[in-house]
């Protein structure tokens, strides 16, 4: 178990002033069966109205607006959290069992379907079906998916932007996290697996000190129902350990963005982001 602190940072400098911007904000992790969330806190500057709520598939959310001319907006999440290195057993469930688990669960409907960002092209569907067919199971199956696709794809950063899509990036076999998590996705979708987007953080530096800082990122991995929900980073290839801080899931990086809206004015925006992540046990 680690206990870890994150501060994530996150807004955007326009070209002139805005008379007013709207906004939400999914930067704040949950407690969960791996993760226990002993304090969080989001201050927004300039002071703006703010409400918070649950969204759909369980993510916080803060809604705000500033309704004051401004030139800057900085969102600054701030969390401890404890996090479990969990169990990574295989469910024992076989092809036909998963389909009537699937057939109950709308959760796991939804999550059958591919989105116009994990759509696959396909020899990205074909690289799933052979790894599939030297399973096991579903579980088994949904593992190699993600291990083949994970070797197949390189961290590449500048060459993707929000939109880019599973066929764009499996084209390039390059991208980050997001367009590797969507790569993914896609795979696990086209062999018959239910498969999430998964948003959080993840502490770069395995055997951290206790009490050091150190630059930490945004972070996205993926998580297949094979009777339960199990995790795998496949950008670092690793499986989900006490590195990674759960904030939400959805079908795709858009249901969890951790920071969109829209402002009045005439002014270009940029965006700006920093992450630090301190282990304090």
């Amino acid at each position: 178990m680690k206990r870890l602190r994150v501060t994530h940072s996150t807004g955007y400098r326009y070209g002139a002033e805005v008379s007013a911007s709207y906004n939400e904000a999914r930067m704040l992790p949950v407690s969960g069966e791996r993760q226990l969330v002993l304090h969080s806190a989001v201050d927004v500057q300039p002071v703006s109205s703010h409400h918070q709520y649950t969204d759909y598939w369980g993510t916080r959310v803060l809604a705000f607006d500033v309704l004051n001319a401004h030139r800057e907006l900085t969102i600054t999440a701030t969390s401890l959290v404890e996090v479990l290195d969990p169990e990574h057993a295989p469910d024992p469930l076989g092809w036909e069992a998963l389909n009537a688990a699937v057939a109950r669960s709308g959760e796991c409907a939804q999550q059958l379907r591919q989105t116009p960002l994990t759509e696959p092209p396909a020899s990205l569907v074909a690289l799933a079906a052979s790894a599939a067919s030297a399973a096991d199971g579903p579980c088994s199956a949904a593992s190699a998916i993600a291990v083949a696709v994970g070797a197949a794809m390189s961290y590449e950063s500048g060459v993707t932007g929000v939109r880019t899509t599973a066929q764009e990036a499996w084209e390039s076999r390059s991208g980050v996290c997001q367009d590797i998590a969507h790569v993914a996705l896609g795979a696990l979708r086209s062999a018959g697996i239910p498969a999430r987007y998964v948003s959080g953080y993840l502490h770069p530096k395995a055997d951290a000190a206790v009490g050091e800082t150190v630059v930490g990122e945004s972070h996205a991995w993926v998580e297949w129902f094979c009777g339960g929900w199990h995790g795998y980073d496949p950008t670092n290839g690793i499986a989900i350990g006490d590195r990674h801080v759960r904030v939400g899931h959805g079908r795709d990086y858009a249901d969890v963005a951790p920071l969109r809206g829209v402002y009045s004015g005439a002014a270009g925006s940029e965006l700006f982001v920093s992450v630090s992540i301190t282990r304090e046990g």
